[in-house]
């Protein structure tokens, strides 16, 4: 069994890391504990609760960024108003990661921490430019999602530090946003594909700015910046919807497993981006 060391505020939880550079960090633990049981009792690391760490809870509002407590339950991120003002697309994802008691104990920290390609967070946090806190005994850092995310199961954290906070930049309310996960039954589903969805449109039905991510179908989020930059500027009844199913089916990089083919993730991506683009015209 492993042992439990349990801080009560940040620097104290840094100290105990140092002491215990094995420790595991442990704040909702619904995938961490699942990954635990493969292993054999008698090796098992300790592990380091940030449940009693309250700098690492809830969502706070600043001049130009939104902030969230890195141990901070989705069920709580879900009720936040700040949230829902600022970043509904989170919000949106949020509600569909397993149920009220998984929703209850998991963290966005720690969705991100376990950088699984199919992290239903992900998306909507490389869309709002997300940026995350790391803290040691050296100090803080911030670094981009994308450059904080490796690949399956492998991030920028380095021995010793922590993740703080998610840093949400704040922008003008965008016109389109959308969140769909596709998976194999209705709820408590691993994603087969995820994707997300931002737009603003002008007055003339203009694409101004879109932006879309991917889950599942790479190693991490996926994002095609030069599609996105090829429709900035294109009336939405004139988007060349042909050519964005091709440039999504070649662009995304998926593996087959149990759950789906990676043609058929694939072909799901291709088609969430189309629908997305179809529909900013109603």
């Amino acid at each position: 069994m492993s042992a439990v060391l349990i801080p009560t505020c940040l620097d104290q939880a840094l100290d105990l890391l140092a002491e215990h550079p094995d420790a595991l960090p442990l704040a909702g633990g619904t995938d961490l504990l699942v990954r635990l049981r493969a292993r054999d009792p008698g090796s098992a690391p300790p592990l380091l609760s940030l449940a009693r760490i309250e700098q690492l809870q809830g969502v706070a509002e600043h001049s130009s960024f939104l902030a969230i407590g890195a141990a901070t339950p989705f069920a709580r991120i879900l009720a936040d108003p700040l949230v829902e003002r600022h970043a509904p697309l989170v919000a949106q994802a949020a509600r569909t990661i397993g149920g009220p008691a998984v929703r209850n104990m998991a963290t966005i920290g720690g969705n991100i921490a376990t950088a699984s390609p199919a992290g239903d967070s992900l998306p909507p946090l490389c869309l709002h430019d997300a940026r995350i806190e790391l803290a040691s005994p050296a100090g803080r850092r911030v670094l981009p999602l994308d450059a904080f995310l490796h690949g399956p199961g492998r991030t920028a954290r380095q021995q010793g530090e922590l993740i703080t906070r998610i840093l949400l930049p704040k922008a003008p309310p965008f016109s389109r946003e959308r969140f769909v996960k596709v998976g194999r039954r209705r709820a408590h589903a691993i994603s087969v594909t995820s994707f997300a969805g931002l737009a603003r449109l002008d007055d003339e039905g203009v694409i101004a700015d879109i932006r879309m991510a991917w889950g599942s179908v790479g190693p991490t989020v996926v994002r095609l910046p030069g599609l996105e930059a090829e429709l900035v500027g294109v009336r939405v009844d004139r988007a060349p919807l042909g050519h964005i199913h091709q440039t999504v089916h070649q662009g995304v990089s998926p593996l087959s497993d149990l759950r789906a083919s990676a043609e058929y993730r694939r072909l799901v991506a291709a088609n969430l981006a189309v629908r997305f683009v179809e529909a900013l015209g109603d």
